[in-house]
Order: C-alpha cells, then structure tokens, then sequence
C-alpha cells in the first residue's frame, strides 16, 4: 500500500463508538504496543495508574507483536477502519509515519487543541530532534527511547582473565577469544539488531554516514554510504570470527536476547532498553558500557543516536477521544513519574526535569548501567553523522541490509559485495518511497 493509500485509509476510517449511558461514560483509549518482558509489565502499570487517576477515560494496552508487526497491523487497521487511538512505532518507522498525512495527529497540534499544557523545550533534545519537524514541532510523543551499549557479564569475564571490560573493537575481539576458551563454545560475543548495530549505530558511533542530506534528515533524495572501506573492514572482521563462533550471529531483531541473560554470550550489543528483562532473568553480576571503536578511526567514538519507540496518535478520532490522549500524555511527561520510569525500565528519560531529578537523587552513583546510554549520547555534539536517521522504506531497508550481512557470514557474499549489494538494494527503495511521498 503506497503512503497515498495509507493516508486515504486514515481519512476514511471510522470512529469509534462505546455502547454506555452518558450518566456514567467511560471513553476507551486504544494502546498498541511493542513491549515485552518486564516493559510489558511496565506499559500495563502505566495504563493501570493513568486509569485509576481518573474517571473519564480507559487506556486499554495491547501487544500487537514485534516493532514491524506492530506497525503493519496499524497500518492495516487504517485500511479496515478500526486504528487505535495510539500506536507505538520504532524510530525507524518515523519518515513512513510523517509522509503519511492525514493518517496522524500530530502531538503539538494534539496537545493544543485539548488544551493541555505542553512546551517541546521541556524534553531532552537528543530525543525530541528525531520526532520533530525541522521547525521543531513535535510530531509523535517520545515514550520508549534507548541507544545501543554493550552489556557484560563480569563474572564470565573474570573466569576467562579478561581483567578490564573491552573499549576498543580489537579489545573485544580478543575478550571474545578469552571467553571462548574458557568454555563458551557458541558465543564468544554477539548482537541482537543486525543492522542497527553493524550499520546504524556504527556509522553514528565511528562518524561516518550511513548516506547523504544528513542520513535523510535534510530531505528524502539522499544516498546511501556505508559500504566505506571502515565498513568493509568491520563486516569483514565479523565474517572472520563467525567461523569458529568467536562471534555468532544473533539475528535482526530482539529475539536474541535471551543469549545474555541465560550467560550463553558474555558479551552482547542491543538496547539499553533491555535493562529490566536484564535484571529480571540474569543469575550473575552484569553492567553495560558504551558500544566498542576502533581506535584508528579519525574522531572515534563520536556520539550515538537514539533507538527504542515513540507514541503516533492516529488520525479520525473525536474530539472527546484526542483530549483523553492527551491527558495521557500529561501524565506520562509528569517528573516523578519518568524518573521513575527511567530508572526501571533502563529507557532514557523523556524530560530535563526527569534526568536532573535521578542526577540529584544520586541514581546513577548506584546503577551507572542506567547512565551509559546517555553518556553515549552526549559524548560529542552531533554531525551530520551522528544526529540520527531518517529513511523512507526504512522497516524493509532494515531486512535487506540484514539479508546481505547474513550473506556475508555464510560465505556466499565477500563483506564488499554484500555491502555494495545493501547499498544498491537501499537506495532503489529509496527511489521508490521518493515517489510516494511527494
């Protein structure tokens, strides 16, 4: 379905209609989610204290599947008439959600329309940029938003004598090597998000881009670039150290990372996000630490850019159910309630006031994991580099680069071909959203 199709679709959609007696009306607000394990839990609590605040409206949160499940079965409730009233959709998927005019309510139109108070300037702008028009007008609601670290298991380290968590990728490589001998025959280290890690995160981290026009945040005509020698070089490393599974690939989304918690992989690349599954499923004493470089790359390690989800209100709803909305949202922005949420979930605070409150609580003094995401992120001021992404077709791009990558470690592809081949495939999807999109 083109962006066209997908706007229609939100213009015609039906609205919503509850069978209850004005005397005592309760407005249902729709919730579909992407959270699993102990941020399920997390997004339920939330639904459950807004609820009990209140007696005008219901949230009602449903897991609707992974990121791209969650974001097709949003778009194919527009085509049926039912969206909900708010869909979580993974950074990635935000040009394809802003192209779509029409098919949302924009957050800052939302909030002043029900006559919320509401100032952008009041969220952290490392978060916001990315949800933002380029006039700074903010577009979707940040909720769920992380980096990349590389969590540690130190007990496994201290077995394998690797006496200080690895910096540096040659570090790893060789903790890897260490961990392998000592017994961890599968998994020396690994990653979940094949591309976010290996091309998204890596390029931020290393600045060097992913494509042209600030890796599409200056406009949709860009180019892709991450088939540079640096890139080449990585992929190439990996492919290398497959082979005895000094490395193991861990697949294209977050199913993997259960390798972490159950101790098979000592070393392993996903969200910061993972924090509370983390801490509920890990028997050993673990930390993260920002994302490994290599220490010959000019300007390394720069600053990394932002992961994790924000909050689209859906377009063709009433009045009565956009103010219900945007009651949420007041509620979720509340200082206690981010730090709190923060500093649970392993998900970076939303606000200023939320960080400056867990920085004057001493938080972090404690729990230093929860921090290296944000030091990650403010470890430099942003390139065009490393300001974030913006790619139309980004959900699909995401399985093509991945599918070359995959073919690089099974030997079919060298690194080069397979990152050539990523780039060519990435930039006529490129071609192919431009279109839509004007």
């Amino acid at each position: 379905m083109s962006l066209r199709q997908f706007a229609a679709a939100a213009l015609v959609s039906a609205t919503f209609g509850f069978a209850v007696s004005p005397a005592h009306a309760v407005t249902e607000i729709q919730w579909w989610h992407a959270m699993t394990g102990g941020n399920n839990d997390i997004v339920n609590k939330l639904a459950e204290e807004f609820n009990a605040s209140q007696s005008d409206y219901k949230v009602v949160p449903t897991f609707k599947g992974a990121y791209p499940d969650t974001m097709n079965a949003g778009i194919a409730a527009f085509r049926a008439g039912n969206a909900p009233h708010i869909m979580q959709v993974f950074e990635v998927g935000t040009a394809t959600m802003m192209s779509a005019k029409g098919a949302i309510k924009p957050v800052y139109e939302l909030m002043k329309d029900a006559g919320e108070p509401f100032d952008a300037k009041a969220y952290l702008p490392a978060i916001t940029g990315y949800y933002s028009t380029s006039k700074g007008d903010m577009l979707s609601f940040p909720f769920n938003s992380s980096s990349m670290v590389m969590w540690i298991n130190k007990d496994e380290l201290k077995k394998a004598g690797v006496a200080e968590i690895p910096k540096t990728w040659p570090e790893v490589f060789e903790a890897a090597k260490k961990l392998k001998a000592a017994g961890h025959d599968t998994c020396g280290f690994s990653n979940a998000w094949a591309s976010w890690a290996n091309i998204e995160q890596f390029s931020a981290w290393h600045n060097v881009p992913i494509g042209t026009k600030a890796n599409g945040l200056d406009g949709f005509d860009t180019v892709l670039e991450f088939n540079s020698p640096l890139h080449v070089k990585h992929l190439q490393n990996l492919v290398e150290l497959q082979k005895d599974k000094t490395y193991d690939y861990s697949g294209r989304g977050s199913a993997s990372e259960g390798r972490f918690g159950s101790g098979e992989c000592a070393i392993f690349l996903t969200s910061s996000g993972y924090y509370a599954t983390a801490k509920n499923t890990a028997k050993f004493d673990f930390t993260s630490a920002p994302m490994p470089y290599y220490p010959d790359a000019q300007g390394a390690p720069q600053n990394s850019i932002i992961g994790g989800a924000s909050l689209w209100v859906m377009g063709g709803k009433t009045a009565d159910e956009y103010k219900g909305v945007a009651k949420f949202f007041t509620f979720l922005s509340d200082t206690n309630r981010q730090a709190k949420l923060h500093q649970e979930s392993g998900y970076l605070p939303i606000t200023k006031a939320a960080y400056e409150k867990t920085k004057a609580d001493g938080f972090y003094e404690k729990n230093p994991t929860l921090q290296t995401p944000l030091k990650e992120l403010t470890n430099k001021e942003p390139t065009e580099n490393s300001r974030g992404l913006r790619f139309g077709n980004m959900v699909q791009m995401r399985d093509v680069w991945s599918e070359e990558i995959e073919a690089a470690l099974a030997g079919k592809k060298t690194a080069k071909e397979a990152l050539d081949a990523a780039v060519a495939r990435g930039n006529a999807m490129l071609r192919t959203f431009e279109k839509t999109a004007k």
